[in-house]
């Protein structure tokens, strides 16, 4: 029986793409090579640099050192509920779904891992100093290591100040989400059966034997390698019903197994669902629609009459646009995902359900905003206009929808004469 590899490189790349999330880990990597490069000065010892290096004093070394470990640990503090504050904001004025996306800056991640490698590496330089570990090259190489700590410590500070500034805003956040969905719709349409066979994920699922979840929650990656080669070992073939994003009972099928595993002594149903990745939220890397929906959010909510900020919602709007242009915009042959998985077979993403998560929201919370209802018929005309014709009827068929709602919720006849114009009914 063949075995599947214990991490795919697909699945590493998801691992790695979650664990930028962790605000933890960079710090940790920091801190460890901070206490490395202080008994890296050890080595200028060793290697007799004493005759060619120049002499620094033990007490300006021992100054500079209590100068840092005294500030650093404030700064850190300060950086750390500076962030707390802007994760707040983002919560709070766009959606809490963005909260992974602003977690994830990576300027506010360098910035306090910075921070905190040069509060450690200062205590760690500065007891083995006090205990007489360097000989005067090693004094030396730590100064110069100090001095260089310093320079980055400065130069992070400065570039994080202009970030923290924007970190959290609802303009920024935007920006993060609209980066997250168009990287992972230009993935998927470069890769639209992740690598596998297509299937019609309308079609019947009354073959083969049904492998449903042991858990509950959203699937948040599949590694295809892992299916293809469980498939190969007992020859068969793998359909799968699910897509990143998608929510799973103990209930609902993952995928169908075609073929005669049920008779086959191999057969188990934990070898499939192994190579499904569960948990209890979505996440954006493999997951186009949550981007979507996550923007549609922040529309939403600028829609609500507590903040009553129509131009949020039109810049989303305009953000929808640039995406499912982005979609349907041509390929590029040498990105194009080749066929790697042939007994594994995977559902395209269906282009109602991307304008359900883009526009439902939006139309039905904006519909009685005169300037919402506009701006939404010119996007949804413009999405109309493209030579896609799935997306054709897509685009046609929310802004029937959309001018719908808008003649139920304005009262005023020349409003809605205005958003029929835009419609072009």
């Amino acid at each position: 029986m063949a075995q599947s590899p214990l991490l795919s490189s697909d699945r590493l790349r998801f691992v790695f793409s979650q664990i930028k999330e962790r605000l933890w880990v960079k710090p940790l990597v920091l801190c460890v090579l901070s206490i490395g490069g202080a008994f890296i000065a050890k080595l200028a010892d060793d290697l007799g640099l004493a005759s060619v290096l120049p002499e620094v004093t033990l007490e300006s070394v021992e100054s500079l050192l209590s100068i840092m470990a005294s500030s650093m640990l404030v700064i850190a503090t300060f950086a750390v509920g500076s962030m707390v504050a802007a994760y707040a904001s983002a919560s709070a004025g766009a959606t809490p779904r963005s909260l992974p996306l602003v977690i994830a800056d990576d300027v506010t991640q360098n910035a306090l891992s910075a921070f905190i490698g040069a509060f450690i590496f200062s205590i760690v330089s500065l007891i083995a100093i006090q205990n007489d570990m360097f000989d005067s090259a090693g004094q030396f190489a730590i100064f110069v290591l100090t001095l260089l700590v310093f320079a980055i410590v400065i130069i992070t500070f400065v570039r994080w100040v202009d970030r923290i500034a924007r970190l959290g805003r609802v303009v920024n956040t935007m920006e993060k989400a609209e980066k997250a969905a168009g990287d992972a719709l230009d993935r998927r349409r470069h890769a639209p059966t992740l690598g596998a066979l297509r299937v019609s994920p309308h079609q019947a699922r009354d073959k083969g034997v049904p492998v449903c979840s042991s858990t509950v929650g959203y699937v948040q990656h599949i590694d295809l390698e892992t299916l293809q080669s469980r498939a190969e070992a007992l020859n068969c073939r793998v359909m799968v019903t699910v897509l990143p994003g998608t929510f799973v009972t103990t209930r609902r099928p993952l995928l169908y197994v075609e073929g005669a595993p049920e008779v086959c002594n191999e057969f188990k149903p934990d070898a499939f669902t192994s190579a499904f990745t569960i948990g209890s939220n979505r996440t954006f890397e493999d997951d186009p629609r949550f981007g979507l929906l996550a923007l549609s959010e922040i529309a939403d909510k600028s829609l609500s009459p507590g903040i009553n900020d129509p131009g949020t919602a039109i810049h989303v709007i305009g953000t929808m646009v640039r995406l499912f242009t982005l979609w349907q915009s041509p390929l590029e042959k040498d990105r194009l995902r080749a066929i790697s998985y042939d007994r594994v077979s995977v559902p395209e993403l269906v282009i109602d359900d991307l304008f359900d998560d883009a526009f439902t929201a939006i139309a039905r919370d904006g519909a009685g905003m005169v300037e919402v209802s506009i701006r939404l018929q010119k996007a949804l005309s413009a999405l109309a206009e493209t030579d896609d014709s799935a997306m054709v009827a897509a685009a046609r068929k929310h802004s029937r929808m959309a001018l719908a709602r808008s003649e139920r919720a304005m009262s005023l006849p020349e409003d809605i004469d205005a958003v029929r114009r835009a419609a072009g009914f």
